[in-house]
């Protein structure tokens, strides 16, 4: 390393060019006077004084009196740690870019905690009042007459609704009439459940089931929170309990494409044809699309298979349709390769 470079070094760790000029004199004339050092360093005399009070004030340099004013490196140890350090900090930084440049990005969420349920039954209710795809409700009989004028709204706006109702303790269930003109379907679970509610497949409203020794709520913006919610809701509140009420679309409507393939892979394997309605979001352009045609072949990968026991659960699930505008392709919840995430499935005609 030439003398620039020791004195770039220098001025990396934190030294003037001046202060790095004259100390790199002094490491190369020992003990010197003022005018050598200015002479060696190319620090101007008018400069150099105040440059070494200032060195020796950090305790790099000592300056002395011998005839004339003299100056002399005073703890050349100092100088090493305080460039360890720095040459520490720049290894940090440097892993520390290499793991961020590496690590995925982080969707900003919003997750708050409350601790009243009153608050979160009010926040689900506004925001399934302004749903416009789908609700997953899971409910006490009390918490679905609150929540029925708001239900009553998004029925009338659309939305598809899918309610459980839970009765622990042998509670009446509401008229099934009543429930079935607010919602897409309902079903009856008879185990404690906690309050669920997933709006338009990115907002969360949560609490635990009452009885809880826990007493708090969540209230979530996210999509990826509420694919998991869409699953606890699937696989615990619905998918193992008994209708109690259905709308006109309940018969032949689907929450999820897994469960479509589940019950349509039988038939296409009899040599069934099956027409199907898709509800959904142009994976593009994110807006709204609906698309109806014949289900052509079912796409599947991962674990877990197609077959009735396990409900496709694992990998790519994709339907082909063919259409009057030509083949397309619709798969599920976060659909990328597809032309449509489906939101409502609904077959029309099984022939």
């Amino acid at each position: 390393m030439n003398v620039s470079e020791l004195e770039a070094t220098l001025e990396t760790a934190g030294f003037s060019p001046y202060q790095a000029s004259a100390y790199v004199a002094l490491l190369e004339l020992g003990a010197a006077t003022v005018p050598e050092i200015a002479e060696k360093s190319g620090v101007p005399d008018s400069r150099l004084y105040d440059v070494l009070r200032t060195l020796e004030s950090e305790g790099y340099v000592e300056v002395y009196e011998q005839e004339s004013l003299r100056a002399r490196i005073h703890d050349h140890e100092k100088l090493q740690a305080r460039l360890r350090e720095r040459a520490g900090r720049f290894s940090d930084a440097r892993k520390e870019i290499e793991r961020r440049w590496e690590e995925p990005p982080v969707e900003e969420t919003v997750v708050n905690a409350v601790t009243r349920f009153e608050t979160v039954l009010e926040s689900a209710a506004d925001a399934i009042e302004a749903s416009d795809t789908q609700v997953e409700l899971a409910v006490s009989p009390e918490q679905y007459r609150t929540l029925r004028p708001a239900l009553q709204t998004a029925s009338e706006n659309g939305t598809s609704i899918y309610l459980a109702i839970s009765t622990p303790d042998g509670e009446a269930l509401p008229d099934p009439e009543s429930v079935a003109a607010v919602c897409t379907e309902a079903r009856h679970r008879e185990l404690p459940s906690p309050f669920v509610a997933i709006v338009d497949r990115s907002k969360v409203y949560f609490a635990p089931h009452t009885g809880s020794a826990n007493e708090y709520g969540l209230i979530v913006d996210d999509r990826t929170h509420a694919y998991v919610f869409h699953w606890f809701f699937l696989t615990s509140q619905w998918a193992v309990w008994e209708p109690i009420g259905a709308g006109e679309r309940a018969s032949t409507d689907y929450l999820d494409i897994r469960y479509l393939v589940r019950d349509l892979v039988p038939l296409l394997e009899d040599g069934k044809t099956v027409r199907v309605h898709v509800d959904g979001a142009d994976t593009e352009s994110g807006q709204q699309r609906t698309v109806e045609g014949i289900v052509r072949n079912v796409v599947h990968s991962g674990a877990g298979g197609t077959g009735s026991g396990s409900a496709a659960r694992n990998g790519r699930v994709t339907l082909e349709l063919e259409t009057n505008s030509g083949t397309v392709e619709v798969g599920g919840w976060g659909a990328l390769v597809e032309d449509v995430e489906a939101h409502r499935l609904r077959v029309e005609s099984v022939t």
